[in-house]
């Protein structure tokens, strides 16, 4: 663990330069009750989250997704963001944020304040049909998952694990015979959580939107995430390449270590706040 307070002056100074984007991974979201996917080797910590092919081709793979979820919502729908988004909203209204790049889809960002946030793999918050493009908002489709399933019982609630996709670890047995509704505004379309699956691709145009904020801020600062996953990780081969400098608050290794003008190694939030009031 590093003499983080020593560290912080460093932070300081290089955000003082211009205003940087910030690129938060689930690390961020762990102070809020949303754990996160990796352990600090930067290894799997849930079971493989489910792959975009298999969720459209395979009805047995919806019904585990929407079964999960709908355990996992219980709880993760009810989390709040925590001191360390608060302080990214902070440092953005003083200048030094220009914007978040999230790949967390809680939308915690948003509800702590910050107005520039690109949500890289979208929000659980919305769910979309996929024949007709109709949204519909998350609580809803809850609603209609309980009116569908009055008898499902995941056993206790106080021992049932999720992920930081809200996906809640169930025993395969327990939702054979879960029902999942269609779409009610055309009838039958596919729905689908408003999130980029494993196996999917980020829309270009929102890609092309957070390239050109690295290319316009001062530096690259990531927060909380190990930057295994490249959609992550190309904004850190982007700002080294344009010679800004990218810097880390992250327990663990990252992807980026070598890239690294230097890292911060600890809890995200508590440096966020140091960093925020000073």
């Amino acid at each position: 663990m590093s003499n983080w307070h020593a560290e912080l002056p460093l932070l300081r100074t290089a955000l003082s330069a211009g205003p940087f984007v910030v690129l938060t991974g689930a690390g961020l979201s762990t102070g809020s009750g949303i754990p996160a996917y990796r352990d600090a080797e930067g290894r799997w910590a849930h079971p493989a989250p489910v792959q975009h092919q298999a969720f459209m081709r395979d009805e047995a793979v919806r019904r585990r997704y929407w079964a999960r979820s709908f355990v996992g919502w219980q709880r993760f729908g009810q989390a709040q963001p925590n001191a360390g988004h608060h302080a990214l909203a902070e440092l953005e209204r003083q200048g030094h944020v220009h914007t978040v790049i999230t790949q967390n889809v809680d939308g915690l960002h948003l509800a702590a304040g910050s107005h520039a946030v690109i949500e890289l793999h979208g929000a659980l918050r919305q769910v979309v049909c996929m024949a007709c493009g109709q949204r519909h908002e998350r609580t809803q489709v809850q609603t209609w998952l309980q009116a569908l399933n009055p008898g499902f019982d995941p056993g206790r609630m106080d021992t049932v694990r999720t992920a930081p996709d809200g996906d809640a670890h169930l025993e395969e047995d327990v939702y054979g015979d879960f029902k999942v509704p269609g779409c009610p505004a055309c009838g039958a379309g596919l729905l689908k959580p408003d999130v980029v699956f494993y196996g999917d691709n980020v829309p270009r145009e929102r890609v092309a939107q957070a390239m050109a904020c690295v290319a316009d801020a001062a530096g690259l600062l990531v927060v909380g995430s190990s930057l295994m996953v490249y959609s992550g990780y190309r904004f850190a081969e982007q700002a080294d390449r344009l010679g800004k400098p990218v810097i880390a608050i992250n327990q663990g290794v990252t992807r980026a270590d070598g890239l690294l003008a230097f890292k911060i190694e600890a809890d995200c939030a508590q440096v966020l706040h140091m960093l925020a009031k000073t």
